[in-house]
């Protein structure tokens, strides 16, 4: 008596997407080959070798709340690298104020919500006691909101705020503060949708839950080294420098997938790449509207490396408000930096008016605002200064993006869609990546009829 054979799988692309597809089909016994043209997984979240220091492309980090990417972090065993924060608390570094610049903190307590963020607004020295009160009444009205409502994806998220009393301070101090880093666009060219659902889930579900992780050791070492090991360990064939070149229907009924050479069939196969090479690799009729991947936006994000001869920053980061400055990272100890210098990160979102400067520009503006927000930087020595450039990070959270976001399933039995840009709900994050692997892997098991739980709904 022969042993049928298992069910094949083709995954394109070794994101977190990616991964998380591969793994989740293996485990629900399917024999699994996953495909991605880099040398190296981790999609846009990845590391490289510059000298002696192993450098994060950009600054990347995720919530309490990101249970999808937490399962992932499980998952391939690096939790413990890339440990939370107790509790949320956010240095934000004013140095524009009239009277000079002033620290303040956004931080939480353990009552219960909204209670949790009171004492930290309450105190906040970058809003006026009347713009506190407005954030107060903004944040309850924020709550009322269903983040999955379709007539909130077509609307911007400045003029919701407008709506309810925002000033254009309270915007810069609070809600940009958070919103640009989160979904990759300050409020105007937000969708309301998906800032509902960033605030509503990370600052108004739980205490905990904007709590702040990130990885304390290269991403390399969790997305393409621990990856592959447990990859390895799910009984996944890996194939890195292999780029899909076409995905056509076989005649058997299911597919071919032609990646260099080598044609892979299978019953199954996810397509779990950006929504441009997605448009390109489908398949005729695959989609009603295919001309809609390619209407989904981009955004980037451009990244600021700065390695100083000594110490210059105490905190293991900090927000600026009054610079051009976004966000700052103490990188020293994870880039593998010796000699008691220091290595800054500076992440800048929404970065379309800087992504395509000159390098020389970008030092001569960005080492003066690094001094003015760290008197210990101004005597510093400048041991080198780098720049990376992700031209298109995310999708743009555009008002009615929403609309163009497909779903993990498409008209082809057996062809399914990942990716952070696929309709998660969230906006383009680790955690939506992840979420859109376990979208995909779960359509294709019920289709073909194998048992199988949501991650998620297990570990609950």
């Amino acid at each position: 008596m022969t042993t049928p054979q298992p069910e094949r799988a083709v995954v394109v692309g070794g994101g977190l997407a990616g991964i998380t597809a591969a793994l989740e089909l293996a485990g629900a016994g399917l024999a699994v080959t996953l495909v991605e043209g880099r040398p190296r997984l981790g999609g846009l979240a990845f590391s490289f070798r510059r000298g002696e220091l192993t450098v994060d492309n950009g600054q990347h980090v995720y919530l309490r709340c990101c249970t999808a990417y937490r399962w992932f972090l499980d998952r391939v065993g690096g939790a413990h690298l890339a440990p939370l924060q107790h509790r949320l608390d956010v240095p934000v570094l004013d140095v524009a104020h009239p009277r000079g610049p002033r620290l303040g903190r956004l931080r939480r307590t353990a009552l219960p919500v909204p209670l949790h963020l009171a004492a930290s607004l309450s105190t906040y020295p970058h809003l006026s006691l009347a713009e506190r009160a407005s954030v107060g009444r903004a944040a309850l009205a924020l709550k009322k909101l269903d983040p999955a409502d379709p007539a909130l994806d077509g609307v911007d998220f400045a003029t919701w705020l407008g709506r309810h009393g925002q000033s254009a301070r309270t915007v810069e101090a609070l809600w940009d503060l958070v919103g640009v880093a989160t979904l990759n666009a300050t409020a105007p060219h937000a969708s309301l949708g998906l800032a509902a659902m960033v605030f509503k889930t990370g600052l108004l579900s739980e205490p905990g839950a904007a709590d702040i992780g990130w990885a304390h050791v290269p991403l390399g070492e969790l997305h393409d080294t621990l990856a592959r090991k447990a990859l390895a360990s799910a009984g996944v064939r890996v194939e890195t420098r292999t780029k899909a070149e076409s995905v056509t229907r076989a005649e058997s009924g299911g597919w071919r997938v032609e990646v260099g050479g080598e044609t892979l069939d299978a019953e199954v196969v996810v397509l779990a790449v950006p929504q441009r090479e997605a448009h390109d690799l489908l398949p005729h009729g695959a989609l009603d509207d295919p001309g809609k991947l390619l209407d989904i936006g981009t955004a980037p994000i451009l990244n600021l490396h700065v390695v100083y001869d000594r110490k210059v920053l105490r905190q293991p980061f900090f927000a600026a408000l009054g610079s051009p400055v976004q966000w700052v990272f103490d990188r020293t100890e994870s880039s593998g930096l010796a000699g008691g210098g220091q290595y800054l990160a500076v992440s800048q979102s929404a970065a379309q008016d800087e992504i395509d400067e000159p390098v020389a520009a970008l030092r001569a503006r960005y080492l003066p605002e690094l001094e003015r927000l760290l008197p210990a930087a101004r005597g510093a020595g400048v041991r080198d200064f780098f720049v990376t450039r992700e031209r298109t990070a995310t999708f743009a959270p555009t008002p009615g993006v929403g609309r163009l976001r497909p779903g993990a399933h498409t008209n082809a039995p057996g062809l399914y869609l990942a990716g952070a840009w696929t309709a998660t709900g969230w906006p383009a994050t680790m955690e939506s990546a992840v979420r859109s692997g376990f979208s995909a892997a779960g359509a294709a098991l019920a289709v073909l009829g194998r048992s199988h739980a949501h991650p998620l709904q297990e570990a609950a």
